[in-house]
């Protein structure tokens, strides 16, 4: 297994307690990637701004005793608060829809009927798009699940699969300050405007969270990885840290194991590739391939490679910050407490065509997405001593190719500004000692190129058809390897379904290879 982020790390588990001898190669120092929590500044941070959501549609307890091994959830009263940068109405998004209904009929009373159309409608997409999270995309396993539900939300599946996300949130919303929440946590996180094709299930952002309900994990993100290694583990799974491979090697055409930068071969007839998938292609497989391997190759070269756009700014606090908002979400929603939530700032839409035009130029948006969330208010374990507390803020809109570079960039200093101007005005005076993470530190930190996170940019649709195989299937032309990971569907984020496909392919695979046996 090379990679061990959580997606690694769950094959990998998987494929132990079905007794496969396994062992994960990182080349970090530590396991967990961009799911871990860190030590800087004498606290610790999650690497990314990671509230779990879908993976927690995923069966993996009952499948990994995670409980077991130290893994507990914390959720708060609301999934998220959605503000704006204008510091006009802002809404609460509840786990519960009718909570959700009724705070709308206070904050934006226009917007009742069209939520309710919505759930209508998308509830039972999102019920499909989850059962389809569960299983291995085929064909015939949507065509099943669409039946068990009376193929309820299928017709619609498949047409919003080729839309955009505006165009389906527009049928429902007038009022924009609904719509863009939902791009701020689909499209935008993904690098895509709203408006691109394809993007239409983004749509299903709040109605998935009316069904699965997000969470914290106890001790931050990286609770999550320390119980999954704990499991996998527990089952005769071995871990080699500081491991960096330098290329696949082949014989006779036949995957031979991988090659380490220290010159180390170690043999094996199967490898899963839990990294971006042009490295796979690109950089760790020669040009000695066969015929099918090498156009695969070729196309892969073909492929331009992104660049990062996400940057996150973690920061020591000597109070507890109050969001502007408060006092007026409060006189809204009666017993409703803002300090401690999620809160989402997206700006207007004027703001992000603006900021997608900046980017494309490597320069910073006026008026960035931001996801704000202080850990410590949740979960004190997270707090750097008492009274104390932990900002966590990440900002979309900030390109790799940043003029001038990031190293004596003031920007982050005036991301502060903007994260002070949507909380009270004391808010700037609390921070002690803060750090930032840019495209460029985490190209250096976590090998990502020029800071981008591979993401599978294609639809649930493309997966359960089969297109891309090699990113829907997780097999590649090569007997033996296999890919899993955020490039592979179903795509970034803490998901998780991803890992455990891939467990799936490559057991039956091996049993194949077995006879059976």
């Amino acid at each position: 297994m090379v990679g061990g982020g959580h997606n690694g790390l769950l094959c990998a588990a998987y494929l132990a307690r079905e007794g496969v001898d396994t062992l994960v190669l990182e080349a970090r120092p530590t396991v967990g990637g961009t799911a871990s929590t860190v030590e800087d500044l004498g606290a610790r941070f999650n690497v990314c701004h990671c509230t779990h959501s879908l993976i927690r549609a995923l069966p993996l307890d009952e499948e990994l005793g995670l409980s077991d091994h130290g893994l507990s959830y914390l959720s708060t009263d609301a999934d998220c608060i959605f503000s704006f940068h204008d510091g006009h109405d802002p809404w609460v998004l509840f786990h519960d829809a009718e909570r959700t209904l009724e705070g709308l009929s206070a904050t934006h009373p226009g917007s009742v009927d069209g939520y309710r159309r919505y759930l209508a409608d998308t509830l039972p997409v999102a019920e499909l798009v989850l059962d389809m999270l569960r299983t291995q995309p085929t064909a015939p396993r949507l065509a099943a699940g669409a039946m068990r539900r009376g193929n309820r939300g299928l017709g619609r599946l498949l047409r919003w699969s080729r839309a955009s996300a505006a165009e389906v949130l527009n049928n429902y919303f007038e009022d924009w300050r609904l719509a863009i929440p939902a791009a701020a946590i689909g499209p935008t996180v993904w690098g895509v405007t709203p408006e691109a094709p394809g993007t239409g299930l983004a749509a299903l952002a709040y109605a998935i969270r009316h069904r699965v309900q997000s969470g914290r994990p106890a001790g931050g993100s990286g609770a999550l990885v320390e119980a999954i290694r704990s499991s996998f583990e527990a089952a005769g799974g071995r871990i080699m840290c500081g491991a960096r491979v330098e290329s696949l090697p082949l014989r006779k055409g036949l995957l031979d194991g991988v090659v380490l930068s220290d010159g180390t071969h170690l043999r094996a007839r199967t490898v899963v590739a839990a990294c971006d998938p042009s490295d796979v292609f690109v950089r760790w497989l020669g040009s000695d391939l066969p015929p099918s391997t090498r156009r695969l190759a070729n196309r892969w070269r073909q492929v331009p490679r992104p660049k990062g756009y996400e940057s996150k700014v973690d920061a020591v606090l000597s109070g507890i910050p109050i969001p502007a908002a408060a006092g007026t979400l409060a006189g809204h929603i009666p017993g409703f407490d803002a300090v401690g939530h999620t809160t989402v700032v997206s700006p207007s839409p004027d703001d992000l065509r603006q900021a997608h035009h900046r980017r494309a130029d490597g320069q910073v948006a006026e008026r960035p997405t931001l996801l704000i969330d202080v850990p410590s208010l949740v979960d004190p374990s997270m707090s750097p001593g008492v009274g104390r507390h932990v900002l966590s803020l990440e900002v979309l809109f900030t390109p790799y190719d940043h003029p001038g570079g990031w190293a004596s960039s003031s920007e982050p200093d005036r991301w502060l500004d903007l994260w002070a101007s949507q909380m009270l005005p004391e808010a700037r005076s609390l921070i002690e000692d803060w750090r930032v993470m840019t495209p460029d530190r985490y190209e250096a930190e976590f090998s990502m190129h020029q800071g981008y996170s591979p993401a599978w940019a294609g639809s649930p649709l493309d997966a359960f058809l089969g297109r891309s195989p090699e990113l829907t299937r997780y097999r590649t032309p090569i007997a033996g390897l296999f890919l899993t990971g955020a490039g592979t569907y179903p795509g970034a984020g803490i998901v998780g379904a991803s890992g455990r496909n891939t467990a799936r392919v490559v057991l039956a695979a091996l049993k194949s290879r077995s006879g059976g046996g």
